[in-house]
């Protein structure tokens, strides 16, 4: 692939332009091209949802939309994998309102600040979120809490499904989603994502990933990425959800529907590469384990991989982009790397204080630019994180390699300074990571003295294996001054969200 300065593109690739769809649309696409398919199977029921029942499960959605709230309301709906968030989240939008995404593995209380940052007047969850949250509001709700089986009845006694009410035909620059950073590096901000981005982020996915209407995917992740959904939705593929931990369980449906692509989180992958008592398990038909979120260490994908006989590749995304940005090939993987820019996408290094571009090898703050990316924060009062010619400042640090790939770091939330040289923790995980007997490890700056902060590191043993005093010793011939540990403690766990990715705020030394 050839280099353009320091900016990575996949210009040996056909020209690519993104499709001019509304969100809805994709649905109603997929049942007019795959009627019968199925689109969605609960693994653990057993139930299938088609693409045609989808698309009347949307319509119905829709129609009781239209009759709980003004036209053009935002609706909070919290991400459950399975068919009930899918028509509920594709209903919305065909009503012509706007979709806020509530993660129900959250507390209660932010949930509540999720709903009001967003001015949601109405809140589709899970039975057992729906008393908590309503508890949580107090006496001056900010949106009415149903559960998805009373929004369900709301649909079967709703008029015949009718058509978006408003001037809704082309405006894909319309806010169709409103989706929530994570907040693990501080407050999670609420992004708007235009149809135009979230389409053209479900062709580019699914083009990343090689799916296509043969395609099933073993979806093994705790809440239902809006991600996912588009991508299989474009291409046609099948998706069975089997979010819970039980690994075993995972592999036998997998097998049970022939699935051809895994998606994990890295936190699940590294327990499938290093327990010895999973050594047993491997599907059969799966042809790739694709992940994202967190960092998936470089030994995890080498070993899963070889464990299982497919390639293991990660992804690099964030809710800005609607979210996905580059992609570790399939067929080339490089572990380590978070791959190449999607299609249509482009992605450069700056250095963190003059903001040159740098080319291949040069540690800086990494920038996107795409048809995917956000139309911006809903609060404005917060800083819009766009360069003044377009491009999304991430907060990201990483490098671009030779070949264009890139290689993330930290965030720049988290680097510290030390003896005036810029420390990457993640530099110094990767030196953690070579070694066996390590589960999972993170460095961070604390303990600072007159050259600034220290590396700091926590670290859990793998499975069947015990502290090894002698690592820290180890670790720091490998490293620079700078990047020496002044601490090194051995936990049982990392404090983690449900959805793998660490909460650096509760790390102590």
């Amino acid at each position: 692939m050839p280099e353009t300065g320091c900016v990575a593109t996949v210009s040996d690739r056909p020209a690519w332009s993104p499709p001019l769809l509304r969100l809805d649309d994709l649905v109603r696409r997929a049942a007019g091209r795959w009627p019968s398919r199925a689109a969605l199977v609960d693994a653990r029921t057993g139930a299938v949802t088609t693409f045609a029942a989808l698309d009347a499960a949307v319509d119905r959605a829709a129609a009781a939309t239209a009759a709980s709230v003004p036209a053009g309301s935002v609706v909070a709906v919290a991400t459950v994998p399975g068919a009930p968030f899918a028509a509920v989240h594709h209903g919305v939008v065909r009503a012509g309102g706007t979709v806020v995404t509530l993660n129900p593995l959250l507390p209660p209380p932010a949930l509540v600040g999720v709903l009001r940052a967003a001015g949601a007047r109405l809140a589709v969850v899970p039975d057992e979120l729906a008393d908590p949250l309503r508890e949580a509001q107090g006496p001056s709700p900010a949106a009415t809490v149903v559960t998805f089986s009373q929004f369900a009845d709301r649909a079967a006694a709703a008029p015949a499904p009718v058509p978006p009410t408003g001037d809704l035909t082309r405006d894909l620059t319309a806010t169709a989603v409103v989706h929530v950073t994570s907040g693990t590096t501080g407050p999670p901000k609420t992004v708007r994502l235009s149809h135009a981005a979230l389409v053209a982020n479900a062709a580019q996915t699914a083009a990343a990933q090689g799916l296509d209407a043969t395609s099933v995917t073993l979806n093994q992740l705790p809440v239902f990425h809006v991600m996912h959904l588009g991508s299989a939705l474009w291409a046609g593929a099948t998706q069975v959800m089997a979010p819970g931990p039980d690994v075993r369980a995972a592999v036998a449906a997998a097998d049970r529907y022939r699935a051809t692509h895994w998606f994990g989180i890295p936190f699940r992958l590294t327990q499938l590469a290093d327990d010895p008592d999973l050594a047993d398990v491997r599907p059969a038909t799966v042809r790739a384990v694709l992940c994202g979120g967190s960092a998936l260490p470089a030994r995890t994908a080498r070993r899963l991989s070889a464990r299982w006989g497919v390639p293991v590749v990660q992804g690099y995304g964030l809710a800005e982009a609607s979210p996905l940005v580059t992609l570790d090939p399939v067929a080339d993987p490089r572990p380590g790397s978070v791959g190449l820019p999607l299609p249509g996408t482009q992605v450069r290094v700056v250095d963190l204080r003059t903001r040159t571009p740098l080319g291949p090898g040069g540690r800086g703050e990494v920038e996107v630019h795409g048809p995917q990316l956000m139309t911006g924060y809903t609060d404005p009062s917060l800083p819009q994180p766009f360069t003044a010619d377009g491009w999304l400042v991430t907060g990201d640090v990483g490098h671009l390699d030779v070949d264009g790939r890139l290689h993330l770091l930290d965030r720049v939330a988290d680097v510290f300074v030390r003896a005036g040289t810029v420390v990457a923790p993640g530099e110094v995980e990767a030196v953690l990571r070579r070694e066996d007997g390590i589960a999972d490890a993170v460095v961070f700056g604390a303990l600072p003295d007159a050259e600034g902060a220290r590396a700091c590191a926590l670290v859990v043993a793998a499975h069947g294996s015990e502290p090894d005093d002698g690592l820290r010793a180890r670790v720091d011939r490998d490293l620079p001054p700078t990047h020496r540990l002044a601490s090194l403690r051995w936990v049982d766990r990392l404090p983690r969200t449900a959805g793998g990715k660490l909460r650096r705020g509760a790390l102590t030394p």
